[in-house]
């Protein structure tokens, strides 16, 4: 399978150089992290939506301010009086214009001492549309060609394949057990 990249508009220009000068200078970003973590609760919690297309391949996007490894899955921060599910569906709204139905947490997982993730299956209702400033980029990418992405992320794919590909067998199952034609 061949991976697609959506060419950035020329208004992304000056994130682009962003993200280029956040690369070389990596410290900028884990020291913002450190100053913006200090007035945040003890625990904050993010997270992430993966979406698979019609071939099988995954959704990533390329993060303005994530210099460690640019490409990784869409997601977000976990506001307050809010369920990590509606985050799914909020920051994916909000990162791609696009519409999702959250399905099933897939993984968790406890970052930096103090940190929670957590990845859902999303299901697609709409194509991509008009990036947030957050983003220079996206891609449909194949699980086997997959770039340098954040440990969690790289489980998280890996665990909704599986995942998908036992509610495809499940489903195939009933389907075939059912008397329906």
């Amino acid at each position: 399978m061949r991976q697609v990249i959506v060419q950035s508009p020329p208004d992304r220009l000056r994130l682009r150089q962003i993200s280029v000068f956040l690369q070389k200078a990596p410290w900028i970003v884990g020291s913002a992290r450190k100053l913006w973590r200090f007035f945040q609760p003890k625990f904050s919690a993010g997270v992430v939506g993966i979406v698979f297309d019609s071939e099988g391949r995954v959704l990533l996007v390329e993060h303005v301010f994530h210099p460690y490894a640019p490409w990784g899955l869409p997601g977000g921060w976990v506001g307050r009086n809010e369920t990590p599910a509606e985050t799914v569906a909020r920051e994916l709204l909000e990162e791609l214009d696009l519409e999702v139905r959250v399905g099933a947490l897939v993984l968790t997982s406890l970052d930096f001492g103090d940190h929670l993730d957590f990845a859902y299956i999303a299901y697609g209702k709409s194509d991509v549309g008009n990036l947030s400033q957050e983003l220079l980029n996206y891609g449909w990418y194949s699980l086997d060609a997959l770039p340098k992405l954040h440990s969690f992320h790289h489980r998280a794919i890996q665990r909704a394949a599986r995942f998908q590909a036992m509610w495809n067998e499940l489903s195939a199952y009933d389907d075939e057990h059912s008397g329906r034609p």
